[in-house]
């Protein structure tokens, strides 16, 4: 392998990246989605009346967030071989940014008012009816942009689902590099597609920074 740039390579190569650019974003929604999901939950279920409940879920969320999410697609890959590998790097994804996002909605919903809860009750509102119609509309609108940073930094660590063969930008890149012997242009074009598509999405996060900044 030589070390002088080739042009003719890196446009090769980035023409076969680009085919499963797709597959990273389709990646990155469907996990964080799995991620709003999943945070949410675990955040309803901390504030449960049940101890073991919530003992069970901070635990759970321990765990998760102090291990590394190579290690955690790594154990579904094994521990799920029915399930194909798009599912379960979407699912090791999800549940990942699932416990950091838990803390996100956590500091959303405590700063709604107590006000807000006593006037529930007072209401005589349902549990369900109460985070439905008055908790959550006033605590997910603050967190947008928080939730925004997750989605770009959950986007950045799809590199890690080659480890599991899910046919994303840098399983193609390497495999391009082991076929040609040209690794230093393939790597090089992952990184700037990556940067092509996460600066925007800076940006949009940017916006809403300032926008529900001047809203509070």
């Amino acid at each position: 392998m030589g070390d002088e740039w080739r042009w003719d390579v890196a446009w090769a190569a980035a023409r076969k990246i680009a085919a499963v650019v797709p597959v990273t974003i389709a990646a990155t929604v469907l996990g964080f989605v799995v991620a709003a999901a999943a945070g949410l939950a675990w955040t309803i279920a901390r504030r449960s009346r049940s101890a073991l409940v919530r003992g069970a879920v901070e635990a759970a969320m321990e765990f998760v967030r102090r291990t590394p999410l190579l290690v955690q697609l790594l154990f579904l890959y094994v521990a799920f071989p029915r399930l194909s590998v798009f599912a379960i790097g979407v699912i090791g994804l999800g549940l990942h940014y699932g416990a950091y996002l838990s803390e996100v909605y956590r500091a959303g919903i405590e700063a709604v008012d107590r006000g807000q809860w006593e006037a529930a009750r007072a209401l005589n509102f349902s549990r369900q009816k109460t985070w439905t119609r008055i908790i959550l509309p006033q605590a997910i609108p603050p967190i947008v942009p928080m939730m925004g940073n997750y989605l770009i930094v959950l986007f950045k660590e799809t590199p890690l689902l080659f480890a599991i063969n899910v046919t994303e930008m840098m399983a193609v890149a390497k495999q391009f590099g082991s076929e040609t012997f040209r690794y230093l242009e393939a790597f090089t074009v992952v990184g700037v597609f990556f940067f092509l598509m996460s600066y925007p999405a800076s940006l949009v996060v940017r916006w809403l920074e300032a926008r529900f900044g001047r809203a509070g």
